[in-house]
């Protein structure tokens, strides 16, 4: 569905400038911008994909993974198409690399997104998949209305939207999981097509806005895996943001553009979980391998919450956000 777009100038020429994520593509007359789902006609800029999904799902909310915002509850997923980014190991190149093609998206008006959560029992909508900064308009119009419905609304991102978008965001979303893919910026520009600094920026932004977050790093072999890069990562998260924000170090699989990369060693993973645990981050986890995904009291090591893959039991080590063994204050909205 096209609608005309938000955050943008116009300029001279019948020019404009997307102000969307950062990136903030001048864009000329009958041309795209980098994600390609927004065109300028005539010096109005219009976004092509309102509504236009390539995935619904009812999906566990540690999946996305959110492992501290409403445990063992359900959330309906909603993914689009297309990036602002352009990572060589996108797991979800797919949709994140395609243009949307109406033969392959669903049509999923807000007011039916916020039925369908409803009616299949979930407590949340998920903007995730692909990157759901690029499909603002939609985000915003179905937040406000799962918010007036009593859901909550969660946004799974690279987190390179710009601040303007942010600033719109942050009264609508109640819970982030932002994937920050490396302290350097080097990694950022070869491997993903962005920089690293506005995200430090927007991570700042979305926790001393009281938004709950967990960061997802994704771990590759020898591109962003080197002790000092992490050391920078989790003094970063203690030291700027919180030492209660949850991370998640995530193991890589080749794919896309890196299929000749091998997979992150379960060494590299644990040495990481534990420079992090060493630099004070209270709750750290892995990703994509077997290992303990439980959660534990961060003071006396109370089990909190037992995991088993996705199969999840109840909140059984926690009360009114509180250990039940040491009544220490803990970092979950359940």
């Amino acid at each position: 569905m096209k609608i005309e777009s938000i955050l943008y100038d116009k300029l001279d020429d019948e020019r404009v400038q997307c102000n969307v994520c950062n990136h903030h593509c001048l864009i000329n007359d009958s041309k795209c911008g980098y994600c390609l789902t927004r065109k300028n006609e005539g010096g109005t800029l219009y976004s092509y994909n309102f509504a236009l999904i390539s995935s619904a799902n009812v999906d566990p909310i540690e999946k996305k993974p959110l492992y501290h915002f409403l445990p063992t509850s359900l959330t309906y997923s909603l993914g689009g198409f297309r990036c602002n980014m352009g990572c060589l190991n996108c797991q979800n190149y797919i949709i994140s690399q395609s243009s949307h093609n109406k033969g392959e998206a669903i049509e999923i008006l807000p007011e039916v997104a916020v039925k369908n959560a409803i009616d299949r029992g979930c407590k949340s909508i998920a903007f995730t998949y692909n990157e759901p900064t690029i499909y603002l308009e939609y985000v915003l119009q179905t937040a406000i209305l799962s918010h007036k419905k009593g859901l909550k609304n969660i946004f799974i991102s690279n987190g390179y939207m710009s601040s303007e978008a942010l600033n719109l965001l942050l009264p609508h979303i109640d819970g982030f999981n932002i994937d920050l893919k490396s302290m350097s910026n080097d990694f950022y520009k070869k491997i993903c097509k962005a920089t690293v600094g506005p995200i430090l920026d927007n991570l700042k932004k979305i926790y001393n806005n009281n938004k709950h977050l967990e960061i997802t790093n994704l771990l590759i072999d020898g591109f962003n895996d080197s002790e000092h890069l992490i050391k920078d990562f989790v003094d970063f998260i203690a030291n700027e943001l919180g030492e209660e924000v949850p991370l998640h170090f995530s193991r890589f699989f080749p794919y896309y553009k890196m299929g000749d990369v091998s997979p992150t060693s379960i060494e590299t993973l644990k040495k990481a979980k534990e420079i992090a645990i060493d630099a004070g981050l209270k709750y750290v986890y892995l990703g994509n391998v077997q290992t303990d995904q439980n959660s534990y009291c961060p003071n006396c090591g109370e089990l909190l919450i037992e995991r088993n893959g996705y199969d999840i039991n109840d909140k059984n080590g926690i009360k009114d956000n509180k250990c039940i063994n040491c009544n220490e204050n803990l970092n979950f909205i359940c």
